[in-house]
């Protein structure tokens, strides 16, 4: 691989121009089409084949399209101590139906004062009117949900209380390029500057990074047109492709200068540094977009899309580091150095640095304590994640109108009705089955009301409506959907089924929290062969596996604590505090796998090239700690700043999951791989390098460019002949 990476290089640096438009034309082409082609992304979550989900289409076939479009309620209550029946106050709420009845979109807006089917509080005091669109939530435009946001803000005189809730009020995208990511960005062009010394060469690390991440994000706008994606996957997307794409371009570009400094020229610097540095790039982005992939294991298609999507823009961001990287530097050529050094780089000052080697040196001397002091530091920061909760179900901000709703609707009808549970009684026998099924709902616990069945037109169905006594976020919730469906059996020509909002929350969180467990042991399975394959070693993976896993544990439980528990809430700008997103665990896992091993590969293959040119085993520790640490440690802050920068503005769906990337990033380059592997490693010895005869047969994965050092291809003394020439 170091030699065709060498080749690719050389072949970059010769057609510069070429490359550059290449890449040029595809921006802009993919640019064109995600502006005639793209479609509507959801923000709704369900999996094909569970019962839930299953219900949702048979009532759509049952009931017409408006029973399973999106809902919101508009609820409404009495000022002081009046009642929401008195004459005055139900002619403001006969005024607030019909307008809501008249709204685009809307195909019905029940009167909740009917005789027939009120929505009334026990205690009279308060009523909510069910508003029904005729469209899933993705699919409600902007103007549509600002008219209902319209007439809730102007029914409030006369002291009535209106506010609305609901998936129909919820926004079904999120944006990109707030004040926090560009912040992000910004930190990350600084970092750049002042790890090269250049501002030219951290632009245009910044300007190829963004070449990377423009093509994935606009190839997933343009899919979005052929494909039902979920929202949240291009900010994903951007995010992770951001942060590798500046980390494998620094990767790159800080080789280019090290073999400058050795009196290369410029196009052999250039092809040396893609075929050494490009092969760790080329084996960190194949480790990410494995794990990321990887996510197809949960079985769930949501997911299996948005971890290929991602996958797709790290592919792009390693394509862009191996051929766009290397044009620009064949373009930029001495100029990467500092002006002292351009006439001879050979005698310039180097930089001692003193601090990572005795940094260092205190690490593999102090290597017990060490790991004690670090691990232990670690576990305790894990402890929350053992009291992780998880669901669908997104929380309303604090202050919002959703909030204020739920708050009118658990304390005057209770807690249950924020979340009613359906039950679809389907087939020929439906309508006759149907008054046995509410008797036996009615019988279990924690049902606060069963409503009358409701037969479609066709007599083919039945739906009932359950409001249980606890809210549905809680197990009680849980336990009564499992009792319906375990002990509310079939009837003669009639299935019973139980969905809606809250059920197929159970159902998708039940169906991620099995799948975390193996894609876990997926991932980590994968680690280990593949530091078994880089390093020919058995205990340095074992090192780097152990080392992942607690920077797992510690961002998953500095996550809880933060967005569950509400500490130092404020500080994220968490407007909700509550269980996490059913989807951000396994997302998590499988996004810091894949960095975790990166930083693992660039750390570790430094200490084992010197170790095989014949260091001890503590000196080679400290050697190629001494030279790998301070790109690493600018990496992990570039990584970290752009994942932060998600945090403060970013959506409930990406906050949470953004701070625990950014907060795993700096517990693992700083705690793990800083301290844990190398004081582990010295401790082992020579042991660590150890790998039993019978694995001898392995291939050897050469992501030091060893390959390199034995055999310079022939094309590499056509192109410094061609330079010289030029």
């Amino acid at each position: 691989m170091a030699t065709l990476l060498h080749r690719l290089g050389l072949g970059a640096v010769r057609h510069k121009a070429l490359v550059m438009v290449a890449w040029l034309v595809a921006v802009i082409a993919l640019g064109a089409g995600a502006a005639t082609l793209s479609g509507t992304m959801v923000n709704s979550f369900s999996i094909p084949g569970q019962e839930s989900t299953k219900a949702l289409d048979l009532m759509e076939e049952r009931f017409g399209a408006a029973s399973a479009g999106a809902t919101a309620q508009v609820v409404m209550q009495a000022p002081g101590a009046g009642r929401i029946t008195d004459r005055a106050t139900a002619a403001q709420v006969a005024q607030v139906v019909a307008k809501l009845q008249k709204l685009p979109g809307v195909v019905a807006a029940t009167n909740p004062l009917d005789p027939q089917a009120p929505t009334v509080s026990q205690d009279q005091t308060a009523a909510y009117s069910t508003v029904t669109y005729g469209v899933q939530a993705s699919e409600i435009t902007v103007e549509e949900r600002e008219a209902l946001t319209a007439v809730v803000d102007e029914s409030r005189g006369a002291g009535l209380i209106v506010e609305a809730r609901g998936e129909a009020t919820q926004e079904s995208g999120a944006d990109i390029g707030g004040a926090g990511e560009i912040l992000g960005v910004v930190v990350a062009l600084v970092v750049l500057a002042v790890t090269y010394g250049s501002l030219v060469l951290a632009g245009m690390n910044l300007l190829t990074a963004l070449a990377g991440v423009a093509i994935g994000a606009l190839g997933i706008t343009t899919l979005s047109g052929f494909a039902e994606l979920q929202s949240t996957t291009p900010i994903l997307a951007v995010m992770l492709g951001l942060a590798v794409g500046i980390d494998y371009a620094l990767f790159i570009v800080t080789r280019f200068r090290q073999e400058l400094r050795r009196g290369l020229p410029v196009p052999e610097a250039v092809a040396l540094a893609v075929g050494t540095a490009g092969s760790a790039v080329v084996t960190a982005g194949l480790t990410v977009v494995i794990a990321l992939a990887g996510l197809a294991v949960a079985g769930i298609p949501f997911l299996t899309e948005m971890g290929i999507a991602a996958a797709a823009t790290i592919v792009f961001a390693v394509l862009v580091a191996i051929t766009l990287v290397p044009a620009f530097l064949g373009a930029i050529g001495m100029r990467a150095l500092p002006k002292r050094e351009r006439v001879n780089p050979t005698v310039s000052v180097r930089r001692d640095r003193g601090f990572y080697r005795g940094w260092a040196h205190m690490v593999t001397h102090q290597r017990v304590l060490s790991l004690i002091v670090a691990v232990a530091a670690l576990a305790v920061i894990a402890i929350p994640f053992f009291s992780m909760q998880t669901t669908l179900i997104q929380r309303a901000a604090e202050g919002s109108t959703q909030e204020k709703a739920d708050a009118i609707i658990a304390e005057r009808f209770g807690p249950g009705f924020a979340g009613p549970l359906l039950v679809l009684v389907d087939g020929s026998g439906a309508p006759a089955y149907a008054t046995t099924v509410r008797e036996e709902i009615s019988a279990l616990p924690d049902v606060a009301f069963v409503a009358e069945p409701r037969p479609s037109q066709a007599g083919d169905a039945a739906l009932i409506t359950i409001i249980p006594k606890s809210g549905p976020e809680d197990t009680a919730t849980m336990d009564l959907v499992h009792a319906i469906r375990d002990d509310v059996a079939d009837g003669p020509g009639a299935e019973v089924y139980v969905t809606g909002q809250t059920a197929v929350s159970i159902d998708v969180s039940e169906k991620l929290d099995q799948a975390l467990p193996i894609y876990l042991v997926l991932v980590v399975g994968l680690a280990f062969v593949l530091l078994v394959l880089v390093f020919r070693s058995l205990l340095v993976p074992v090192v780097g596996v152990l080392g992942f896993l607690l920077t797992i544990g510690a961002a998953l439980g500095a996550t809880t604590a933060v967005f569950q528990w509400g500490w130092l809430s404020d500080l994220v700008n968490a407007q909700t505090t509550g269980p996490l997103l059913s989807l951000a665990p396994i997302i998590i896992v499988g996004i810091l796998f894949g960095l975790a091993m990166d930083y693992q590969v660039f750390l570790v293959s430094r200490m084992h090239e010197a170790y095989a040119h014949g260091a001890g085993p503590r000196d080679a520790v400290v050697t190629g700690f001494r030279q790998a640490a301070p790109v690493v440690v600018a990496a992990a802050t570039i990584m970290f700043s752009v994942f932060a920068g998600f945090v403060p503005e970013g959506n409930d769906t990406i906050k949470p999951i953004a701070f625990a990337l950014a907060i795993g990033i700096l517990f693992d380059a700083i705690v793990v791989r800083m301290v844990i592997v190398p004081a582990a490693i010295a401790l082992l010895g020579r042991s660590a390098w150890w790998l039993p005869r019978w694995l001898s047969w392995l291939p050897s994965v050469d992501v030091e460019g060893a390959a390199l050092e034995r055999h310079v291809p022939d094309d590499a003394r056509d192109i410094e002949e061609h330079a010289h020439a030029a």
